[in-house]
């Protein structure tokens, strides 16, 4: 059985070349053409010695993931549904931007947090994703959009783990992929540009912070635990107070100087002036620096959720009451809501869609030509 090199981040490829009994550089040599020129066909790496692409010949071989099918909203945006096989799908996002290009990906086959505002918890929980798979989507993603776009020069420059699943709950894949999208012989991304988004998973919090501290989200969505406890049903094990000690903890590791609350707005529920007071009560309690922002995200609704997004009115006063403490605050402008693409839309349909994937498994991967 061959090897896909997708699997391995450097120290790995080094690793499994040194049983090759190649040297480092080969391997290095290696990860460049796969990661930063997207070739798949080992003659197309030119500057390998022959001897070495023929033992990659009959060993390995750089195989993504399967694309099911691609959606493109009208406003750019691009949804990618990928299948990873036995009837498993995920789905990654690009959002093109002035001057940057977001990549939300994903980190599990469906998420057993169970946020009530979250297609994704609908859905149920499947499997992890390995380490290969998450790199897959960004690997897919930036050389398809070279091609789609005509340039050679880099596309994706953000990347935010967003997508399905709690990445802190599938640790030792994600931190293997964030140090491919880190490394400089591959998407040399930088740390304050990739994100991890997280319900509140305080042990792997700290861990993060030790192992590969980059940009911390955390879905915070409620200012008291009774509240949170039913919108986020994790924060029954590590409830606020412990939360926002792993967030002060962690600043003393991240390559920003603040966390980001990502507060999604609900109408009736989590929406009102009181509720945003009880959240400057909260951040203010912690520290006496600016030490976060918040991000308020427009909830997009889903069959069954039994939720209502809050009027435009209603988050104007909850992000005045805020910003009027002193503490930024954004809207998130909403993205590919036309393809089911917006925050909390993920997957949605995905069990839908069963059927289609077990049948696209079967077929070939698309392929993607080098971009040299």
């Amino acid at each position: 059985m061959t090897t896909n090199l997708l699997d391995y981040d450097l120290e790995g490829l080094v690793a499994w070349c040194e049983r090759l009994g190649e040297k480092r550089f080969r391997a290095t040599q290696l990860f460049r053409w796969i990661h930063q020129k997207g070739a798949i066909q080992f003659d197309d790496m030119t500057d390998l010695a022959k001897s070495l692409r023929e033992k990659l010949k009959g060993s390995a071989h750089v195989l993504g993931l399967k694309v099911i099918q691609q959606h493109t909203s009208s406003d750019g945006t691009i949804k990618w549904l990928f299948g990873v096989g036995e009837g498993d799908a995920v789905e990654a996002v690009f959002i093109p931007e002035d001057g940057r290009g977001t990549l939300c990906i994903s980190s599990q086959a469906g998420c057993a947090v169970g946020c009530r505002f979250c297609a994704t918890g609908h859905q149920g929980f499947s499997r992890n994703l390995s380490a290969g798979e998450i790199v897959s989507q960004l690997w897919f993603a930036e050389h398809f959009l070279r091609q789609y776009l005509a340039t050679d020069d880099r596309v994706i420059s953000n990347v935010v783990m967003m997508g399905m699943g709690e990445p802190l709950q599938n640790y030792a894949a994600l931190v293997q992929a964030l140090k491919v999208m880190l490394d400089d012989h591959a998407y040399g991304l930088s740390r304050r540009r990739v994100t991890v988004s997280t319900s509140g998973v305080v042990p792997m919090m700290d861990r993060l912070g030790l192992d590969c501290p980059v940009a911390l989200a955390v879905s915070l969505h409620a200012p008291t635990d009774s509240l949170r406890d039913d919108l986020v049903p994790l924060n029954r094990k590590y409830p606020i107070a412990e939360l926002m000690d792993a967030c002060q903890r962690y600043l003393a590791f991240a390559p920003r100087d603040f966390i980001t609350f990502e507060y999604c707005m609900l109408d009736g529920v989590n929406d009102t002036p009181a509720h945003a007071a009880q959240l400057v009560s909260l951040v203010n309690g912690t520290s006496g620096r600016a030490w976060c922002k918040f991000n308020l995200i427009p909830f997009n609704p889903f069959p069954a959720s039994g939720l209502f997004r809050s009027p435009n009115e209603k988050v104007v006063a909850f992000a005045k009451v805020l910003s009027d403490a002193g503490i930024v605050t954004t809207v998130r402008k909403t993205r590919g809501d036309d393809i089911d693409a917006a925050c909390g839309q993920l997957a949605g349909d995905v069990n839908d869609r069963t059927d289609v994937v077990r049948r696209i498994s079967k077929q070939r991967t698309i392929v993607l030509k080098s971009v040299n």
